[in-house]
Formats: structure tokens, C-alpha cells, sequence
């Protein structure tokens, strides 16, 4: 949209609502959300680590007085980027789907976790390489002071929520992008915040899938009325931005069906569609994680890829999409 800049920091988006970005949106770099009414307040996600959180918390607070005591944290789904500085906001109730807290709770998604995993990297096989790359020292995240603060309410399907005179509808439409996925939608200001159902400007990351389901999730966003569309990484969009981001996994799935049918292996799957088509679009690296949940949707499960693999032919593809110039 080209009445929102893509710039770091707090977006006032009007009628009590604002959006803190993080440009370039690559992996990590997520944004959050704000709702306001009366002097209450509701945040949606909370960022990768803490020095970001607090950023982003101070940056509200300075500009918005009723930030200054946040009631309620919604965790849009379970990635530590949307929800490691949950201990930032004390005393507010976080509010979750039921399956996005059981995934928060696992041990590989804890934050202790990915902490240990980055001090001892180097025996930890393709995983620990991978991490080390995008996150280690010298990196821009810190993981090793965050205390696993989880949800401490959750719903099934959908919940209102007050918010001074407003209500915000919570609505799960996983599995998609994870196994829960929420997006938060303020009818009365006719704007949402959807989490990581929307990625734009870069290539999504199907961990749970399937792409239909996320494909009706799109169709979702289309049939509210609203306006301004929070995405969980890149600018700021309106429903032009939904119908190309749908019109995406259109296309992969179509990709990657014609490739299966073809007997192409996940890797080569996912190299040739990768160079095919949306060559602008940052992060085409995950075209392999993508490729790897659609043949498994394809073969009823008998394709079950191993992460060790997975992320081993994505490191392989994003060392050859930067040789030419793709990163």
C-alpha cells in the first residue's frame, strides 16, 4: 500500500490502532500490533528476544498512553518470534488457540532450547549450522535470558474480546502456517492483524500445512470488511495484498503437484520452482520446507521428509540463490 511506509517502528493506523514493523521481515524480524479504546489496550505478539520486545513495548508507551498497561497478549501462533518477550508484559492475560500453546510448550520450540542448540552448534548436525547462520554470534537475536512464559487462556475456535467499547474477534484458522494460527480482526476500525497467514513480499513458511486450509484462510480476510491488514512479516496491506499472497500458494501447490506427478525429488522440487517465479521475493530459500509439506499432503504422509534433510537442502539452496544475487 502506498499510503503506509515500510519503516521500523510504530505505524499509527488509526480510530486506536497501531502496528511496530520490522523491516526487512526476513526470518525473526516479525511485527506486532496494538488496540485501544477508553485507556485499555491488547497487543498482538510479542517479538523474537527481549531487547526487540522491550523496544517495541517502550516505543508504544511513549506514544500511546494506554500502552502503558497492555491487559491482554495475543499470541497469533507458536514461532518464538512472535512470542519469547511474553515475560515483558506482567500481569496481561495471554490469550492463544489450544493447539498453538501445546506447540509453545514442546521442547524444541522453547526458548532454552534454541539457546543451548547456539552454544553448541557445531555438534548439532545441519540444524545447529543453519541457526548459527541466520541467529549466531555476532546476531542481532539474544535467546539465553528469556524465561518460557506461556498462554494463559485458550479457545478452540473463535473468542471476543473487549477492549474498551471494542470488540476483537480471534479466529483460528489453523493448521496452516503452524498448528493454530490466529488472526485478530477489530471490525469497528475495519483492520486486522493475522499473524503469520500473511507474509508479504517474502516467501512463507509451511511448517504444519495444509495449503488449502491456508488458502480458505485468505479467502477468510476477503470476506471481512476491512481495510488495513496487519501481516506477521512485511509492509503493512490491504486485500490486494491478501489476493496475491493466495494467489502464491496457488501456485506452489500447483508447482509442486505437477513436480510430484513428475517424480521429482523434494529438493529438485523445490530448486526448480524456486527459480521459477517470484524471483522478488526474499527468502525463496523456504521453498523447501514448502515443497517437502505439499508432497506429504500429496502422498497421504508416505512422503515424511526429516527436518536434518530439509534443512540441509535449504542451506544448499540459499547459498545458490545468493550466488546469483538473490539475497
Amino acid at each position: 500500500m502506498a499510503k503506509w511506509q515500510y519503516s521500523k517502528g510504530l505505524h499509527a493506523l488509526g480510530n486506536g490502532c497501531y502496528a511496530w514493523l520490522q523491516p526487512n521481515g526476513r526470518w525473526g524480524y516479525s511485527n506486532s500490533g496494538l488496540v485501544t479504546d477508553a485507556g485499555a489496550s491488547l497487543l498482538v505478539d510479542t517479538l523474537f528476544d527481549l531487547a526487540h520486545t522491550r523496544e517495541m513495548l517502550e516505543g508504544y508507551r511513549a506514544a500511546i498512553p494506554a500502552a502503558a498497561s497492555i491487559g491482554v497478549v495475543v499470541n497469533t501462533h507458536s514461532n518464538g518470534d512472535h512470542t519469547y518477550g511474553n515475560q515483558l508484559v506482567p500481569g496481561a492475560r495471554i490469550v492463544a488457540s489450544r493447539i498453538c500453546a501445546e506447540e509453545m510448550a514442546l521442547p524444541f520450540a522453547r526458548p532454552e532450547e534454541r539457546a543451548i542448540i547456539l552454544r553448541d552448534w557445531e555438534r548439532r548436525g545441519t540444524m545447529g549450522r543453519w541457526l548459527h547462520e541466520l541467529y549466531g554470534v555476532p546476531g542481532d537475536f539474544r535467546f539465553d535470558d528469556i524465561v518460557y512464559t506461556p498462554p494463559t487462556e485458550t479457545f478452540e475456535h473463535e473468542l471476543g474480546i473487549k477492549v474498551g467499547a471494542k470488540e476483537v474477534r480471534l479466529v483460528n484458522v489453523g493448521p496452516a502456517h503452524t498448528g493454530g494460527d490466529v488472526m485478530a480482526w477489530v471490525p469497528q476500525d475495519r483492520t486486522a492483524f493475522t499473524g503469520d497467514i500473511l507474509f508479504i513480499g517474502s516467501h512463507p513458511v509451511v511448517w504444519a500445512g495444509p495449503v488449502s486450509n491456508w488458502i480458505r484462510a485468505c479467502e477468510r480476510i476477503l470476506g471481512w470488511d476491512v481495510e488495513t491488514i496487519v501481516p506477521g512479516h512485511g509492509p503493512i496491506t490491504d486485500k490486494n495484498g491478501v489476493r496475491a499472497f493466495k494467489t502464491y500458494l496457488e501456485f506452489i501447490a500447483e508447482a509442486a503437484r505437477k513436480r510430484y506427478d513428475a517424480g521429482l525429488s523434494v529438493e529438485d522440487a523445490a530448486r526448480e520452482i524456486a527459480f521459477e517465479a517470484y524471483t522478488d521475493w526474499i527468502d525463496a530459500e523456504r521453498m523447501v520446507i514448502n515443497t517437502a509439506c505439499l508432497y506429504r499432503e500429496f502422498s497421504g504422509g508416505r512422503v515424511n521428509t526429516d527436518m536434518e534433510s530439509i534443512f540441509a537442502w535449504m542451506h544448499r539452496l540459499r547459498k545458490d540463490l545468493a550466488a546469483r544475487g538473490r539475497h
